[in-house]
């Protein structure tokens, strides 16, 4: 019934702001019968307006907000959920394509809602497995306020795991951090007491940040980070724990990790590709590792995934035993959970800090994902639904 209010007042609220009668239109009037006769209630979610095109930057305007109906009443195995936090992150660029590219990910689809990452509290439930106040997360969760999903696709979290901080479920203690974690123990071979060095780009991203905390906690003597503000260097190194940092956009990126990494470049986390990776690649060592995790600078361009090296940067590769392999953290669901269990504890020990940047309101969700992909966050990016 308060959906219906909420509706009454909007109208009402247009008709005398233009001087018209505060009654209701005659559209609005029978809108609220049919939802009321129906047994709906109002909620916002967001669509995808229009593709950015494979080639192209996307736009806050490549998103629209609009309002649609849900049941009040749910079916057996359905729960009811509340949105509290959704998760904006590069692969969905590829999402807005036609083709994503992927065999694992499925394209948006124009004016339905779009989804990701996100967590939400359970406020009616027909699944067993929940009940009304947990909270519970999925990688598949609808840009809307409120949903009725498959309690199938869902998975219940505990806040004391992560000290009440629900939102580190979508970052440090969720897939990202899994993605920063496994990275380098699959791809990584990092040994403890081997002095190896580590070099990070994409460095105050979400992944990006939290790798370079681990590849230190894992083992690495050496760890320096690449972003392109002097704001993020600092907080690399100040708060992140990273040995060094560097601005690649005030500073010659090859001349600083001569400096930085005398000894050369053992393990390297790829989150952008392009000239910084090719510069990277260059100065890393016989039989070291690269752990392709993202390609951010490519995302825009109609390029295979992951995209090739330029010939010269591939014959060092090879020359060099430099591993490249393709690395999918969705390939290690068997080590979830106890690797879960090691972030969270990283986190409530305070040895892996959980950076965020945090947009208020679904309706700004699409200017963080355009902020989110031109740089603008450090850490992970939130988008805060309700509280």
């Amino acid at each position: 019934m308060s959906q219906l209010l909420k509706l009454f007042e909007k109208d009402t609220a247009q008709r005398t702001g233009s001087g018209l009668c505060a009654l209701p239109t005659s559209e609005t009037y029978f809108q609220l019968c049919r939802i009321l006769a129906r047994g709906l209630m109002i909620i916002q979610r967001v669509v995808l307006s229009s593709r950015p095109g494979v080639n192209g930057e996307p736009v806050a305007g490549n998103f629209r907000t609009e309002e649609a109906t849900l049941p009040d009443k749910i079916a057996e195995g359905q729960v009811k959920v509340r949105t509290l936090y959704l998760s904006v992150d590069p692969y969905m660029r590829c999402r807005m394509n036609e083709n994503s590219g992927s065999e694992y990910l499925l394209s948006w689809k124009l004016s339905e809602v779009t989804d990701g990452g996100g967590i939400g509290s359970v406020e009616e439930s027909k699944d067993a497995r929940f009940a009304a106040g947990d909270f519970v997360t999925s990688f598949y969760w609808p840009w809307q306020t409120k949903a009725i999903l498959d309690g199938k696709q869902l998975e219940k979290i505990d806040p004391q795991l992560v000290d009440g901080h629900l939102s580190h479920f979508l970052g440090a203690a969720g897939l990202t951090g899994l993605t920063s974690l496994l990275g380098i123990r699959e791809k990584g071979h990092v040994s403890p007491g081997a002095n190896q060095t580590m070099v990070v780009s994409g460095a105050a991203g979400a992944c990006g940040s939290l790798a370079g905390q681990i590849g230190s906690l894992e083992g690495c003597s050496r760890v320096v980070g690449i972003c392109g503000t002097d704001e993020k260097c600092s907080i690399l190194v100040s708060e992140m724990g990273f040995d060094a940092a560097i601005n690649y956009k005030k500073e010659d990126v090859a001349q600083r990790l001569h400096e930085l990494c005398p000894a050369g470049v053992d393990v390297y986390f790829d989150n952008v590709g392009g000239d910084i990776s090719d510069t990277v690649i260059s100065q890393m060592n016989p039989n070291s590792h690269i752990i392709l995790c993202g390609q951010i600078s490519q995302y825009n361009k109609d390029v295979p995934y992951p995209p090739p090296l330029p010939p010269a940067i591939e014959e060092i590769r090879k020359v060099r035993n430099i591993t490249r392999e393709r690395f999918l953290v969705l390939n290690y669901v068997e080590k979830f959970a106890a690797s879960t269990m090691q972030l969270c504890q990283w986190i409530k020990e305070g040895k892996l800090k959980a950076k965020e940047t945090v947009v208020k309101g679904l309706e700004n969700i699409g200017a963080a994902f355009q902020s989110m992909m031109s740089g603008g966050n450090i850490g992970k990016q939130i988008v805060l639904v309700s509280e």
